[in-house]
């Protein structure tokens, strides 16, 4: 019976992955901003066979409420087989490019706080000796495009902890999957003129979520083309890549 828990529960990816958990009975604390929309998710993955489910409503961005969470969380799991970490926005780039406060408190959403909450958590496995931590970064963070920078650098600088945080934990016997979605069919992108082929469903990345955890994967970028996609635009010489449209 696997203990599991997920920030940013209410996130498309996030309810996608726990569903497929909920069919093998697994023990939930999930914690979320919207808790009525919390409480839906909670009812649906009992309905689907979750041996429990308790809720916590968190603002990922107050960062003096963490700990209590993470103590509450404790009391009602005891230990953590996974946690998956899924909060995030997508911001307007070009509002961000004329509006300082606005980059900064994106940017601080999309990786300052989540920084911050997994450093405790990391901590915990640490501990325990045992669990995988798996955050959802970006594809976006690979390379700095001028269509979404803001995003990018984000994500970029939450990878690279990740990447770090791993290289600590695999000697404790924890683990951290970094997870690299490209372009995710979800309520965060919807509205977005984004090429068909290459949109994912969330139950398509969830399953190779799933199964990233489970062979112990260190990168998963999802869906798989996205690695070669990736590969291609980091491996663009930077006069060419400036002068791309992408």
């Amino acid at each position: 019976m696997k203990k599991i828990l997920i920030v940013g529960a209410t996130s498309a990816i996030a309810i996608a992955c726990a569903r497929r958990w909920a069919a093998e009975g697994a023990c939930f604390f999930l914690a979320a901003r919207n808790n009525e929309r919390l409480q839906q998710v909670a009812g649906d993955l009992t309905a689907r066979g979750a041996q429990s489910v308790v809720c916590h409503q968190l603002d990922i961005d107050r960062l003096d409420t963490h700990q209590a969470m993470l103590a509450q969380c404790a009391h009602a799991l005891a230990s953590l087989d996974i946690v998956l970490i899924a909060p995030g926005t997508l911001p307007d780039q070009s509002q961000c490019q004329s509006d300082a406060a606005l980059a900064v408190r994106e940017f601080t959403t999309n990786a300052v706080s989540v920084i911050a909450l997994l450093t405790p958590i990391a901590g915990l496995l640490e501990t325990q000796k045992s669990g995988t931590l798996a955050v959802i970064s970006s594809v976006a963070g690979d390379r700095g495009r001028p269509s979404n920078y803001l995003y990018g650098s984000a994500k970029a600088a939450l990878t690279t902890f990740c990447e770090g945080l791993n290289a600590r934990l695999f000697k404790s016997g924890a683990h951290v999957l970094t997870i690299k979605p490209g372009f995710v069919a979800t309520p965060m992108t919807a509205g977005l003129p984004l090429p068909g082929p290459l949109v994912a469903t969330p139950d398509k990345v969830a399953g190779d979520i799933v199964r990233a955890i489970e062979k112990h994967k260190d990168v998963l970028y999802t869906p798989w083309f996205w690695s070669p996609i990736m590969f291609i635009i980091r491996s663009l010489p930077r006069f060419l890549f400036k002068r791309a449209s992408i």
